[in-house]
């Protein structure tokens, strides 16, 4: 569901598809051929949020920007099940794991990979192409080829998956 909030509404770009179940509030832009999953939550109520071409936010992701200030994340990202965002910025291409925590005003630089489960402390910065893990996030080492492909293909999937929720809609069925 899409809400006009303080006089702001999510803008949404062609190609993409935002779940009947998840909640856009406010402030929020979103880019073309994205796909926001069922329960995702988007607040861009006292900040903004700018979610760029080609990005997957899977289901019960939740994502908000600290007051008076902007949360961008990038083209071709991919932000796993369950994971919180509270960040600055994610770059083009990275990865955000499955119930990943990115704290307030964190940055994760482009084609970076935040495994499942980590959390990137408040205001700490992660160099690109790096992989971190762990509570508090740390370098575990520098990206592979093989998972920059991994991530390519599972965006695609979701780019994918996007066209055909809005080419195909989905329909309830009785009980």
């Amino acid at each position: 569901m899409l809400y006009r909030f303080d006089g702001k509404e999510p803008v949404i770009g062609s190609g993409t598809y935002v779940s009947e179940t998840a909640t856009v509030i406010g402030n929020v832009t979103i880019g073309n051929d994205c796909y926001i999953g069922h329960g995702a939550i988007l607040r861009g109520d006292y900040g903004r949020i700018e979610i760029g071409d080609g990005t997957a936010v899977e289901e019960g992701v939740i994502i908000h920007a600290p007051p008076e200030d902007i949360c961008s994340v990038g083209r071709g990202v991919i932000i796993g099940h369950g994971a919180i965002i509270h960040a600055k910025s994610i770059g083009d291409l990275a990865a955000i794991g499955m119930g990943a925590i990115l704290s307030i005003r964190s940055e994760v630089a482009g084609r970076s990979i935040v495994a499942e489960g980590a959390i990137v402390k408040q205001n700490q910065k992660i160099p690109e192409s790096t992989m971190v893990a762990g509570n508090p996030a740390r370098q575990i080492r520098k990206a592979l080829q093989k998972e920059q492909e991994h991530w390519s293909w599972a965006r695609e999937l979701y780019v994918d998956l996007a066209h055909k929720y809005c080419d195909l809609g989905m329909e309830k069925i009785a009980c």
